[in-house]
């Protein structure tokens, strides 16, 4: 690991270096031998179990030293050992990334004290962590020493236990969550003076109501682009904070995640996030085609590259209709030529899968069917048709007085902040880190793809727009060059113990029953060990986190959403700044809350 290779922290290389993740794991068993309980390596990825006492010393270590730089915390969770018969009981999970050297190190730490689960914060190394830890205290019940504010960010406050533990039941709701007229606070509501909107025990911590307005945004607002609630310390109309309150559409992916065949997830991965119901589905199956070291045919790699490029520039075309019409005068047209163009995608999405909105196309081992004749001659259509469209928006928006207004200068971030908190996708790239994994990491046949890693070096949200734009140019470039260079070949992988053989074999072949009634009843069983894969989708890094015990289930399925980690950056884009410029900031970082409250 030489010294004269790359040392800026901002610098991204696209080179992996797999020879490198196995000397930065022999490294810390010679510099930290007493640390360094075990080290592994399983299905590429490089797992190091690390004494918790002197955790923090070696992340630190991990960061810092020059021929290590895992500056980037790409994720946090954990895992309950209960139903493995395993102690100590709970384990917290670190995924690590060097930029300048494009290294992946995955770091565990078993917790020693099984009945009150404490692990050290590292959110004063990297600062992207904190939602993370909130997470995992509010789900599993881990706390977290020397966190800057740790309280529930999903469940309500007074939810009793932590839903991921698996002693947990599915389903179960200790404290029915609702509000009905015979609530006290409702009797007598002509005499009672109801209680003022921000009673002091409810003002988040480091706010300061006695000198300033605390208001509520949403969670009925229709510029938060969902059911998200926005806590605003203001100064006349000068954001001073804002705390995002989260969690008003949890939906327990992750739990029920753990209590379905590994098939059956592909569905909830649509509507995760709707406006990436492809990208989801890829995320998730590339995982378990990672835990089961399954090959999948260069055709339906091909196809899961055109549906994802077309997603990636369907999500694109949402975004960019919504955020223009909350901001400019001329959105409400661009809205309706944006739909436009996503409407014809949607068609296309609907000649593969019957359905236009929550696919479920991409399955386990390929794609659910091939493509239907007529789909290669009216996708050439619209690649020819629209890169005049992206120039028409581009008039309409790139040099508008108004546009530019609204978003020049508006929730800047550094690069260096930027990295800090963890943000990925184009939130990250404005900032001039070209951080994409189809080209750091790539998936699915990428690095046989000519295309361009859009990045702008301002890090507002006129650089966000511009990112996006780009963007939408070269997911064109990447269809037409997979649709010229589509193999022929079979959309789906031939290994009959993890994907079903086709109805003809069924007639002639026993052994092909005996798959087929196997596989529909017991599904798959991947052998143990974990696992964790990411993909570039339209708002960042997707990631997916499996663990199996060899059973037909996933032990602990866990999802890093963009959404949920990019939405920490609201408040430091939007201090100092007008109220008005917070609905800028929320559309230019792009969430979804079905992907934040997962």
């Amino acid at each position: 690991m030489p010294l004269e290779r790359v040392l800026d922290t901002t610098t991204v290389s696209t080179t992996p270096d797999y020879e490198g993740e196995r000397a930065v794991v022999e490294t810390l068993r010679q510099r930290f031998p007493d640390a360094v309980l075990a080290a592994e390596e399983f299905r590429g990825d490089q797992v190091v179990t690390l004494r918790a006492g002197r955790f923090l010393e070696v992340m630190r270590f991990l960061r810092d030293a020059p021929d290590m730089r895992f500056n980037l915390l790409v994720d946090v969770t954990s895992y309950d050992r209960l139903g493995l018969g395993e102690s100590p009981r709970f384990v917290t999970v670190y995924q690590l990334h060097s930029l300048p050297y494009n290294r992946r190190l995955r770091v565990q730490v078993p917790l020693p004290n099984d009945s009150e689960p404490v692990a050290s914060s590292v959110v004063d190394l990297w600062p992207g962590a904190n939602w993370m830890e909130r997470e995992i205290y509010d789900l599993m019940g881990i706390r977290f020493q020397g966190h800057p504010n740790l309280k529930r960010i999903l469940m309500p406050s007074n939810w009793e236990g932590h839903p991921l533990r698996k002693d947990y039941p599915l389903g179960w709701e200790p404290v029915p969550f609702s509000v009905n007229w015979s609530d006290p606070e409702f009797k007598d509501l002509g005499r009672q003076v109801l209680k003022p909107e921000f009673p002091p025990e409810d003002v988040p911590a480091g706010m300061d109501p006695a000198r300033h307005i605390i208001v509520n945004m949403g969670p009925q607002h229709p510029s938060t682009h969902g059911v998200l609630r926005l806590i605003v310390e203001l100064e006349g109309e000068t954001v001073v904070r804002v705390d995002p309150d989260l969690g008003y559409l949890h939906s327990g992916f992750e739990k029920q995640g753990e209590n379905v065949r590994y098939k059956d997830f592909v569905y909830y991965t649509d509507r995760m996030d709707y406006t990436q119901a492809m990208n989801n589905n890829l995320g998730y199956v590339l995982a378990v085609e990672k835990l089961l070291g399954l090959e999948v045919p260069p055709r339906a790699q091909a196809i899961r590259v055109i549906m994802s490029e077309l997603q990636r520039l369907a999500a694109h075309l949402l975004w960019l209709g919504t955020h223009s019409m909350d901001l400019a005068g001329v959105g409400l047209s661009l809205m309706m030529y944006a739909f436009r163009e996503r409407e014809m995608i949607l068609d296309l999405f609907e000649m593969v899968s019957g359905a236009r909105l929550t696919v479920s196309y991409i399955r386990i081992g390929g794609v659910w069917k091939d493509l239907p004749p007529a789909f290669e001659r009216h996708l050439r259509e619209f690649l020819d048709y629209m890169p005049a469209r992206i120039d028409d928006y581009e008039r309409m928006l790139t040099d508008n007085p108004i546009w530019r207004k609204r978003t020049e200068g508006i929730g800047k971030i550094t690069a260096e902040q930027a990295i800090a908190l963890s943000l990925t996708g184009p939130t990250l790239r404005s900032t001039g880190v070209a951080y994409d994994l189809r080209k750091v990491r790539p998936y699915s046949g990428y690095e046989n793809y000519d295309f361009e890693v859009i990045t702008a070096t301002e890090g507002d949200a006129y650089a966000r727009y511009m990112v996006r734009i780009g963007e939408m140019r070269q997911s064109l470039r990447i269809i037409r060059q997979a649709l010229d260079n589509l193999p022929d070949g079979p959309h789906v992988a031939t290994n009959r113990k993890v994907v079903p053989p086709p109805r003809e074999e069924l007639d002639v072949s026993m052994e092909a029953l005996i798959h087929h009634f196997k596989l529909w009843t017991e599904g798959i069983k991947p052998p143990p060990g974990q696992v964790y894969h990411s993909i570039e989708n339209q708002k960042g890094e997707y990631g997916i986190f499996l663990m199996s015990d060899g059973s037909n289930k996933p032990y602990r399925l866990h999802v890093r959403g963009p959404s949920f980690v990019n939405l920490q950056a609201l408040d430091p884009m939007s201090r100092g700044g007008l109220i008005a410029d917070l609905i800028t900031n929320i559309g230019s970082i792009d969430i979804v809350l079905g992907e934040v409250d997962r």
